[in-house]
């Protein structure tokens, strides 16, 4: 029988290099797509060798064609760490509106399912904690960070839309902060920020006075996670993420414990709308898809760290990508 057939737009990325290996692994011939622009072929690489893999090097805010059918979309192309979408704030508005109303009418054309990547950061600075599917959230749409958050709000506004009136089949996962293999180290974002400078010999620099709280989901649960609700016959947004929930201050002193080095923690004054609590409610997730984290913080730490570890010297200390905005 002829292999199911699945588009992954970001796929050079840090999810989207896992989800296709998940696929790949799962048998489906895997249609990689990635403007590059924080994406790294090198995260794919080892998948250009297969025939079940293809990839277009292409930014899905401009129109998409892929010849031939497909069963499924999954839309994971977007910058996703404030170093970037601060940086490119248009690209981020535009690869979450157009590129998304894009992906939404080539999947209308092939027929296909699709499940956008949406984000704990529709929840903004969440006055309601732990965070569930029915809060609606406590988003600046004019600062700094609305570009991103606002992005994926209209995503999810969108895709609900094409399901409504167009009878698409449509999927919305939710996703908590991710962490693993495929990081980039100068993305900005807490865990490889924390390492990276444990790798440089710096003191870790942390925001505010460290009690604001995140909850870290290891890449291959939330690969598992995507994959069941893509599977599954449910339409409304999903919360996938762990719910072991830590602050900040804590977080850096277990990457200090685990890296074993000696550096002190530095407090730096806390970014604009910078969110103060996080933690995923995953009761839908545990009761519609039967999914809940199995890998342990203290275990997924470990095979990330040996990971950026095993980056060449010049990696750890790499500047971010300058990028420019249209």
């Amino acid at each position: 029988m002829a292999r199911k057939r699945v588009l992954i737009t970001g796929a050079a990325g840090f999810l989207g290099s896992h989800l296709s290996d998940r696929f790949i692994k799962e048998g489906f011939h895997v249609i990689g797509m990635d403007n590059l622009i924080t994406g790294d072929l090198k995260n794919i690489e080892h998948l250009f060798k297969l025939e079940q893999f293809e990839f277009y090097n292409h930014d899905v805010s401009t129109f998409i064609h892929v010849p031939g059918n497909l069963d499924y979309v999954l839309h994971f192309a977007s910058p996703a760490s404030p170093i970037d979408y601060l940086k490119i704030p248009i690209q981020t508005l535009k690869v979450g509106s157009l590129g998304t109303h894009n992906c939404l009418g080539l999947a209308r054309a092939k027929g296909a399912r699709i499940l956008v990547a949406s984000t704990s950061e529709i929840y903004g600075d969440p006055m309601v904690h732990p965070q569930n599917e029915e809060y609606w959230g406590n988003v600046n749409p004019v600062g700094p960070r609305g570009v991103y958050d606002e992005a994926k709000r209209f995503q999810e506004a969108m895709t609900m839309a094409y399901h409504t009136f167009h009878g698409l089949e449509t999927r919305i996962v939710r996703i908590f902060n991710t962490y693993g293999p495929r990081m980039r180290l100068n993305d900005g974002r807490a865990l490889p920020a924390f390492i990276g400078q444990a790798l440089r010999g710096e003191d870790l620099t942390v925001f505010g006075d460290g009690s604001q709280t995140r909850s870290f989901c290891y890449v291959d649960d939330l690969v598992d996670g995507i994959y069941r609700l893509l599977m599954s016959d449910y339409h409304l947004p999903v919360n996938v993420g762990n719910p072991d929930e830590i602050t900040l201050k804590e977080f850096a002193e277990e990457i200090i414990a685990l890296t074993g080095t000696k550096q002190e923690i530095v407090y730096k004054p806390l970014p604009v709308d910078d969110p103060k609590q996080r933690k995923p409610d995953i009761t839908r997730a545990r009761e519609i898809l039967g999914w809940e984290p199995k890998v342990s913080r203290k275990e997924g730490l470990k095979v990330t760290y040996e990971y950026f570890k095993a980056l060449k010297p010049e990696e750890w200390f790499k500047q971010p990508k300058e990028f420019v905005s249209h």
